[in-house]
């Protein structure tokens, strides 16, 4: 009994040793050493303004001195400043509904056997945290703890008083350290010299200019037909990248080696890979400006688009076109490099529908609908894109116009261009 009890002592000693001195262990910076405030972005409705940033990886590292990313915690800065005369109530949930509380968020990142460590680590978590009532004059800033995202974070401020409906904000952020596939997607000044550009006022000139658009994007060489151009996306970038990130899709990584990696793994262990990449195709002699995607439970299925600048404007609005398809599934291909491809749903019209509907479902549609330019193909003589994958169609490319203005699914205007044709009679009948 005596040897029993005098092992557990020298345990409890050595555990309470290591608990006193891990507190060496535990480093951090302070939040003026770091330099994101130069990406913060600022918004104002009548006397509140609002400031937000997202933590790059390595600086959530640096302020919470622990691999906060890897834990999947993705601390967003938020600074309220309430020159209103009544006080105003943060709503987290409006921003990430499984966000973590600060010590939840300390607690998944704690060390291994470094209890006064922890301890420190739990206080700073909560003193960073942003505190949720802002008084009448006052201005208060911190972090909300939310899952983590890579590429582009959506980035909802909620904030209600007493008295009225509140005010809420919306930021679309880039997110620091992403190698993305989509560098153009807020940088496309420049793509064309002002004298080619192609200025359309009109829903008639508009329909006329679709409708005599390639029939589909191409291969490298810029002859080779590859998927359907069946999208034409139309608004300022804002507005357009809102609707996607708010009904979350997601961007692609660009095809480096750690993505390519990360690709195989899943594909090999059936896990999900949001960021996937994409092979190039070409419009205008480039490859897609904007890749994006909305994957399922593994690699192998996902939604996936590629956008393009058009020449064009409409009523000063970038006008973008592109093609959406559908994986489900992956084979070999002599092809690519490496050697793999995905397997495109050959019914290439359901996933312009899924389009549509998901977006119509943003609240930032202002008028949707379809116009002839793909070409219709049956799928007893279908066509093929650039790797041979069959495909059929009624021909039609889906039209969406965004705008900056919240608008309910009961408000969009839809264009009576063309009326969707029954996917039925695309179809071999019996024999």
């Amino acid at each position: 009994m005596h040897n029993i009890s005098s092992r557990w002592v020298a345990v409890i000693l050595t555990v309470s040793l290591l608990m006193l001195t891990s507190c060496a262990h535990y480093k951090h910076t302070q939040r003026y050493e770091l330099d994101f405030f130069q990406r913060v972005q600022t918004q104002s409705i009548g006397d509140v303004e609002v400031s937000v940033a997202v933590l790059s990886d390595e600086e959530s590292a640096e302020l919470f001195g622990a691999f906060v990313a890897e834990t999947g915690v993705q601390p967003v800065w938020i600074r309220i400043r309430n020159n209103d005369s009544v006080p105003y109530s943060l709503y987290p949930v409006g921003l990430d509904p499984e966000y973590y509380s600060p010590h939840e968020a300390a607690w998944k990142n704690h060390f291994s056997f470094a209890g006064y460590s922890n301890v420190k680590m739990n206080s700073n978590f909560r003193y960073h945290g942003i505190y949720t009532y802002i008084p009448p004059d006052e201005t208060v800033s911190g972090f909300i703890y939310t899952r983590l995202h890579e590429g582009i974070k959506a980035v909802a401020i909620d904030l209600k008083n007493p008295g009225d409906e509140g005010k809420s904000f919306f930021f679309m952020t880039p997110i620091p350290g992403f190698r993305g596939d989509s560098e153009a997607l807020f940088n496309y000044a420049g793509l064309y010299p002002d004298d080619e550009i192609v200025h359309i006022e009109t829903l008639e000139e508009l329909r006329s200019w679709i409708e005599n658009l390639p029939n589909s994007v191409f291969g490298k060489d810029g002859v080779s037909s590859a998927d359907p151009l069946n999208l034409v996306m139309i608004g300022n970038t804002k507005d357009l990248g809102t609707a996607f990130v708010q009904r979350g899709w997601e961007l692609a990584e660009s095809a480096h080696f750690g993505a390519i990696w990360k690709m195989i793994k899943s594909s090999l262990f059936g896990s999900n890979y949001r960021y996937s990449p994409m092979s190039a195709l070409f419009m205008y002699d480039r490859k897609q400006d904007v890749s994006l995607q909305k994957a399922r439970s593994t690699v192998d299925e996902r939604n996936h688009l590629r956008l393009w600048y058009a020449p064009t404007r409409f009523k000063g609005m970038p006008v973008m076109v592109g093609q959406i398809s559908r994986d489900i599934g992956v084979r070999l291909t002599g092809k690519l490099s490496p050697p793999t491809t995905h397997v495109i749903d050959p019914e290439v019209d359901e996933a312009r529908w899924y389009l549509e509907q998901d977006l119509t479902l943003s609240q930032r549609v202002a008028q949707v609908g379809l116009a002839r330019g793909v070409g219709r193909a049956e799928e007893k003589q279908p066509k093929h894109n650039l790797l041979g994958d069959p495909y059929f169609t009624d021909g039609y490319r889906l039209v969406v116009i965004f705008t900056e203005t919240p608008t309910s699914f009961s408000q969009i205007d839809y264009l009576g261009w063309e009326i969707p044709e029954d996917i039925r009679f695309l179809l071999p009948g019996d024999e």
